[in-house]
């Protein structure tokens, strides 16, 4: 339960970055942000992958990239459920869905399991390699 609180918490930071970083999406407060992360999180967990599935041919055919589009569309859902957060326009949902997906891989690259900041310490052999 802690690594879900945290990961919340990194989305939602994510989406207040992105909302500095993109003229179109606009972000009230925090707690907009915080309920527009759980809203996003869900949408991603229930809807994406019917969502993928559904649109399987023209995803190959464009070799992935209509996975933006579908992220893009599922930002502007949240924008229409969640006050406070707004996007506008489908330029910015796209690349507002792409700073979050970056970002927030990013930050949660440091997180594990448990929802605690690890990272992992290499040291230098004498034979020159890595370990």
């Amino acid at each position: 339960m802690n690594g879900l609180l945290v990961r919340w918490l990194l989305l939602s930071i994510s989406i207040i970055l992105t909302s500095y970083l993109v003229d179109g999406i606009y972000v009230a407060s925090f707690f907009s942000a915080f309920f527009a992360a759980m809203v996003l999180g869900i949408l991603n967990a229930l809807f994406r992958p019917i969502l993928l599935f559904i649109t399987l041919p023209i995803n190959i055919l464009t070799l992935g990239l209509f996975t933006f589009v579908i992220n893009a569309l599922l930002l502007k859902m949240v924008s229409g459920v969640v006050p406070g957060f707004y996007v506008h326009g489908f330029w910015a949902a796209i690349f507002g869905s792409l700073i979050i997906s970056l970002v927030s891989w990013l930050l949660s690259s440091f997180v594990n399991e448990r929802g605690r900041i690890s990272y992992i310490d290499l040291k230098k052999t004498n034979r020159g390699t890595w370990e």
